[in-house]
């Protein structure tokens, strides 16, 4: 049965794996999560594998599986998402690529991914050093535009798609020597990387940066490239009104394509520090107008890539106290509704990456005939799955309809 409001609690990268010098015990069994475990013991609860076959783990496919659009049908690449939320336009032959500001370090056989977020770089050096960046090569066919802190955009007008690219934050600490651009413009690329390393090797902002003892961004590293996307809205697939919060480009360009409402919080940074409480308040706020709220966390996701052990749970418990918490009491006052908790991949911590786990699920209040209520909000949760999806549009449809 349908509700009238809808919220989905998305703790990006949560789920992890068992801690042998913690009693084998992961981030979420660590946390203090009382909401998600409230909803976990008054809910239905289950698992479901976010990654479609085929496809890396990423929060793109998984988050747009997740919202109840088919990867396999509209996922044309991570990029173009973010162009979307940026208010870059593409034309339908230009190829959007992410373009991170990162740092390497050279080592003895070569040089490593020291820092794929080239230490959280703050986003006015990040602006000034893609915005000189792009002075550099306007009278070419590429241009770079600035994001927030180390997530920016390279766009290569009528370029090439075809390139084998490995996001960064899958190489932490590994010789980037095998993760080069390879394949079709590939040549192209390795060139616009190897003339960016000159020019940022160079620039103030990082002679300021090593001065101050900050990690410098002494290069661009280039991945998730695509076309731009084509796909319904939210309101013609389901009938729904919705809004997205996070601090995100590439959840604010899911929200764009699917015709949502983005809703900008002062203070959203996607790390540790954000503003939790007022991504509850405009949460609630904008339940006033919507069918639908996607209320995305993205610091236990960084804290997983960074295998940060006290970060993760300290995220994990702020998203618990200062969203899932305050928004529950606020939905209680608002009568009929249904939230849904989940990660849309696990980020564990002594890989420092994504993989292909599937994930828990608590649905709130319990639907009908389907309780499967747990104790707690964490990965056992999987292991004794009353309900059990095979795809993050499967679960959305059950999650908005109330029935399988």
């Amino acid at each position: 049965m349908r509700k009238s409001k809808y919220v989905i609690f998305l703790g990006d990268g949560m789920p992890d794996r068992p801690i042998v010098e913690h009693d084998n015990k992961t981030p979420l069994m660590m946390a203090k999560t009382p909401n998600l475990d409230f909803m976990a013991s008054q809910g239905s609860t289950g698992a479901v594998i976010t990654t479609p076959e085929g496809f890396a783990p990423g929060s793109d496919v998984t988050n747009m599986g997740i919202l109840g659009f088919d990867p396999k049908k509209y996922y044309t690449g991570r990029a173009p998402l973010e162009a979307s939320a940026m208010g870059v336009p593409l034309g339908p032959d230009d190829v959007a690529f992410r373009c991170n500001l990162v740092s390497l370090k050279p080592v003895a056989d070569g040089v490593i991914m020291d820092d794929f977020t080239a230490g959280h770089i703050e986003t006015e050096d990040a602006g000034e050093l893609i915005g000189d960046l792009n002075e550099e090569f306007k009278s070419s066919d590429f241009s770079f535009h600035p994001g927030v802190s180390y997530r920016h955009l390279m766009v290569w007008k009528s370029g090439k798609t075809g390139a084998k690219l490995t996001p960064p934050h899958d190489i932490s600490d590994q010789n980037i020597r095998n993760f080069m651009p390879s394949g079709d413009g590939s040549d192209v690329l390795n060139t616009i990387i190897s003339e960016a390393q000159i020019f940022l090797k160079q620039h103030k902002v990082n002679a300021r940066r090593k001065a101050e003892g900050k990690k410098e961004a002494n290069s661009i590293w280039l991945w998730g490239q695509g076309k731009a996307p084509s796909m319904p809205s939210l309101k013609e697939s389901r009938s729904l009104t919705g809004a997205m919060i996070t601090a995100v480009d590439l959840m604010r360009g899911l929200a764009v394509n699917a015709g949502m409402r983005v809703i900008d919080v002062p203070g959203a940074t996607g790390w540790i520090d954000t503003n939790y409480e007022g991504k509850a308040t405009a949460c609630l706020d904008a339940l006033e107008e919507v069918d639908l709220v996607y209320l995305h966390v993205e610091a236990p996701d960084e804290a997983g890539h960074a295998g940060s052990l006290d970060y993760k749970i300290q995220a994990i418990s702020d998203f618990d106290k200062k969203v899932v918490g305050p928004v529950l009491e606020g939905l209680k006052a608002m009568g009929d509704f249904r939230a849904i908790a989940l990660s849309d991949h696990a980020t564990p911590l002594d890989i420092k990456t994504h993989n292909l786990d599937p994930v828990p699920f608590a649905i709130y209040p319990a639907v009908e005939g389907e309780a499967g209520a747990s104790a707690r909000f964490d990965e056992s949760i999987v292991e004794s799955a009353h309900l059990k999806f095979d795809t993050a549009v499967d679960l959305f449809q059950f999650f908005i309809e109330g029935e399988r």
